[in-house]
């Protein structure tokens, strides 16, 4: 390998598709070409002619998973294709279209090698890669031979996008490079939900380890893409199906796919399709490094060991801790373009930050929060960054941001996922931890809400809605007591936005003192079950009895939690709102017949007091007027609103005011890295070996357990494992 071989040359002098073909057959073969070599032009610059079926495509990915070793050409390829990016952001206009069209064709092959590689990997230190070059490798002047390659590649992509305005001549080349980016983290992949110190992904670390100014400019630009949506220009970025004679296709240059290789051999065109690819795959990319986490171990748990119960020993004694994630703390530190809190404290940031248009991105998130990968980013946003949370809760036009998380909320149970309905009432949780939020959303009036089907909501308030669908959502998860997390966090956002209620409307009323009635019923049937349980254990003293009389009390227990919780939030609404809220009474009036079986209940009476004594209030006033009237509706509603005013809460025993908070969990990433990854699959089309995948359940290795007689128990510890993961803290405050 000393000498340098000689380029190839055009076999014959034949046409476009002889000299591409004869081109990619020695990129993949078993001679080795230098990095100054003239060979790595004539291939980068191939013209955009011809292609190969996915079988050949296949089966010269099979020749480079074996040659790659010795001809290092994936890390030369990695290497040139830096070179081109460096190239780009110090050209002209007019000097730039040759070397974006290499930067095209080196992404899009890079991508195809990398990904079979990744997913066709037998070592755990994906050695197969081999990202460095040969010692005897002749050393181009200005290459520092001893670099991380990936660092390296990953340092030039990440400056270009960043650095880079997308318009109709760089679109391509940035959505390539997005592919890329999502090709080379794919490593992820392979490893366990759980990430672990010895987790093989060079090129996420090294994206991880690039200077805190580069990764603001990548998740400026990642975000802007996001925001702007920009679509590609029909003529500039054409997909086909398969069959027809281009793959992608751009006037002048290969168009971001090399001519051999089909497109749907890096993408799956199963997909779902979108109209914006380009903001899809930035948020995704952005996601995916967002909730990226390292654990790094300690030199002494590094120390070789003799035997591998000696490594496990190490792993396990605390010696494993958590490299920070820049883009993440990028993310958090994202600052709005037409405000900084410096203007007003007088300290500006230190350092470089994110500087971002938060209307546009308001707006953007409001028209796409019907898709998982818009939740997951407000989720980020609003649980990491204190100046986003602040901007939103100061909108005046909240139901940009709700109406569409409520519809979704709404319709559930047709279409929703289970991570999608947990993260949308996580949002809204959080955003009720404020009291000004849950004010402002009872002075917005909305005319209608059409999509709402069981009632008619005409000038109802955007609080009110808010109740009804989070008692709705509750309602509809009753009978699933696996979704305990789900029941908690839709009534602990109720009861942070209970003191504040506002006129709450008559059927959101109702709603809420029917939900006291199906929980009671609940509790009551359990409560008899259980002591019908006990006293058969007493007498027949078996021991088998034992655990279902333990589930029966665990799921009392759970009962009387939910209950106590309800009587809570209508005690805060009693307490602190009356005046405010005279539907309220009239719906406790109309159906006060469900409290009575629990005012003298140990576990609720002195909750229940206090419903009594606003019951006895208005019924002595009532009464007293009985006999002079007849009473309607409207007048019983009148009577409320006029006695109302002299309502000044005597005999109500005043109960610490609810206020609860979310706080994430220690280990999230074990959550969102499988969640993030699943997003890209679904929604930029990206395909992988399935049998390589070890970060979460893929539907053929579901099917596979399920002929094995396993389906059932792999679905039943999928539920806990996302049950267990998903239950973050929600705190009562003090």
């Amino acid at each position: 390998m000393g000498g340098a071989p000689s380029t190839p040359r055009n076999p014959g002098g034949g046409d476009d598709v002889s000299v591409a073909e004869y081109l990619i057959t020695t990129f993949v073969g078993e001679k080795s070409f230098p990095l100054a070599s003239d060979f790595w032009s004539k291939l980068l610059e191939l013209p955009s002619s011809s292609r190969w079926p996915s079988d050949r495509v296949h089966q010269a990915c099979e020749l480079f998973a074996r040659s790659n070793g010795y001809t290092r050409h994936l890390a030369k390829l990695l290497i040139h294709l830096s070179w081109c990016l460096q190239e780009l952001l110090q050209a002209s206009d007019d000097q730039a279209a040759s070397t974006y069209k290499k930067a095209v064709n080196a992404t899009y092959i890079a991508s195809v090698f990398l990904k079979h590689l990744i997913e066709n990997g037998k070592s755990d230190s994906l050695v197969e890669l081999h990202l460095s070059l040969d010692d005897s490798e002749p050393v181009p002047h200005g290459f520092v031979m001893d670099q991380d390659i990936q660092n390296f590649v990953m340092h030039s992509v990440l400056s270009f996008i960043g650095s880079t305005e997308v318009s109709p001549n760089s679109y391509v080349l940035h959505q390539e490079l997005l592919n890329f980016m999502i090709v080379a983290m794919s490593t992820q992949l392979l490893s366990g939900p759980s990430p672990g110190p010895r987790d093989a992904n060079p090129f996420i670390d090294a994206a991880m380890s690039q200077e805190k100014s580069l990764v603001c400019l990548a998740v400026r630009r990642l975000l802007l893409n996001y925001i702007s949506r920009t679509s590609p220009n029909a003529k500039t970025y054409l997909y086909s199906d398969g069959d027809s004679p281009g793959i992608l296709e751009r006037v002048g240059s290969a168009a971001a796919t090399f001519v051999l290789l089909p497109l749907n051999y890096l993408v799956n065109n199963s997909g779902d399709g979108s109209i914006h690819p380009l903001a899809e795959c930035s948020l995704h990319v952005l996601l995916i490094l967002t909730n990226y986490h390292n654990p790094i171990m300690s030199d002494e748990s590094l120390t070789d060991k003799s035997d591998d119960s000696a490594i496990s020993d190490s792993v396990s004694k605390g010696h494993v801790f958590s490299s920070g994630n820049t883009f993440s703390k990028a993310l958090a530190n994202a600052r709005d373009v037409e405000f900084d809190r410096s203007d007003v404290d007088g300290n500006a940031y230190p350092g470089p930050h994110v500087r971002i248009p938060f209307a546009s991105l308001f707006d953007t998130l409001g028209m796409c929060l019907a898709d998982e990968g818009a939740v997951l980013l407000l989720y980020s946003l609003l649980q990491g960054n204190s100046d986003f949370k602040e901007y939103v809760l100061v909108r005046t036009d909240l139901d940009t941001m709700l109406m569409p998380i409520l519809e979704t909320l709404y319709n559930a149970s047709k279409r929703t996922s289970s991570n999608q309905i947990y993260m949308m009432l996580i949002v809204l949780l959080i955003l009720s931890e404020d009291s000004s939020f849950n004010s402002s959303i009872h002075k917005m009036i909305l005319p209608s809400v059409p999509w709402y089907k069981e009632h008619l909501l005409h000038q109802t308030s955007l609080g009110s809605l808010m109740v009804i669908i989070l008692i709705r959502t509750v309602q509809h998860n009753l009978s699933k007591l696996r979704d305990v997390y789900l029941q908690t966090t839709c009534l602990a956002t109720l009861a942070n936005m209970a003191p504040h209620a506002h006129h709450l409307s008559a059927y959101a009323s109702q709603r809420l003192v029917s939900l006291f009635y199906m929980l009671s019923r609940k509790y009551n049937k359990l409560s008899e079950l259980t002591g019908q349980k006990q006293q058969s254990i007493k007498i027949s003293m078996a021991g088998e009895g034992d655990t279902v009389s333990e589930e029966l009390a665990a799921e009392l227990q759970i009962f009387t939690d939910f209950l106590r919780l309800v009587l809570d939030i209508l005690n805060a609404i009693l307490t602190y709102a009356l005046p405010r809220n005279p539907e309220i009474v009239y719906a406790i009036m109309h159906r006060q017949e469900v409290f009575q079986p629990f005012k003298n209940h140990p576990r609720f009476h002195e909750l229940v007091e206090n419903i009594y004594t606003v019951l006895d209030f208005f019924n002595s006033r009532m009464d007293s007027q009985r006999s002079d009237r007849e009473w309607s509706v409207q007048k019983v509603l009148q009577f409320i609103i006029n006695n109302c005013r002299s309502w000044r809460g005597e005999g109500m025993k005043m109960f610490t005011q609810l206020h609860f908070s979310y706080e994430q969990e220690s280990h999230p990433e074990e959550f969102f890295i499988p969640y993030v990854w699943q997003l890209a699959f679904s929604r930029c089309g990206f395909s992988f070996n399935p049998d390589a995948i070890n970060l979460f359940p893929v539907p053929q290795q579901v099917e596979k357990q399920a002929e094995d007689g396993r389906g059932e128990e792999v679905e039943e510890g999928k539920e806990k494992k996302v049950q267990e993961l998903l239950e973050q803290r929600i705190v009562l405050d003090p």
